[in-house]
């Protein structure tokens, strides 16, 4: 099992903005108290604040699956429609080292 990285990037519905935002705050703190997460941080656009993004650094693919199946997330999941419309994307990548070895790597940040 290696760690896996996920960017996930929504853009709120327009009037759901600050739902949206809020619902995503909420994931924070009962994803952090999950096993196998490493790093779960929710972003805002500077310059277009209903877009939203977790960066996501999880200890495995079975962690970050187990995460996908808890009931906060599938809550959130349920309502994506309502307050994101299709524009949602997550997706799951490798790392791949390059270059200077701190700054090539979020697994060299902790």
């Amino acid at each position: 099992m290696s760690e896996v990285v996920v960017v996930g990037s929504f853009k709120a519905e327009p009037g759901k903005e600050a739902e949206a935002l809020q619902a995503f705050k909420d994931l924070v703190g009962p994803t952090h108290a999950e096993d196998g997460c490493i790093v779960y941080a929710l972003h805002q656009g500077a310059d277009d604040p209903s877009q939203l993004a977790f960066i996501e650094r999880w200890a495995s693919r079975e962690a970050l699956n187990a995460h996908l199946e808890a009931p906060h997330v599938a809550a959130i999941l349920a309502r994506a429609p309502e307050l994101f419309g299709e524009s949602g994307t997550i997706t799951v990548y490798d790392a791949v080292p390059a270059g200077d070895a701190k700054q090539g790597a979020l697994a060299a940040w902790l």
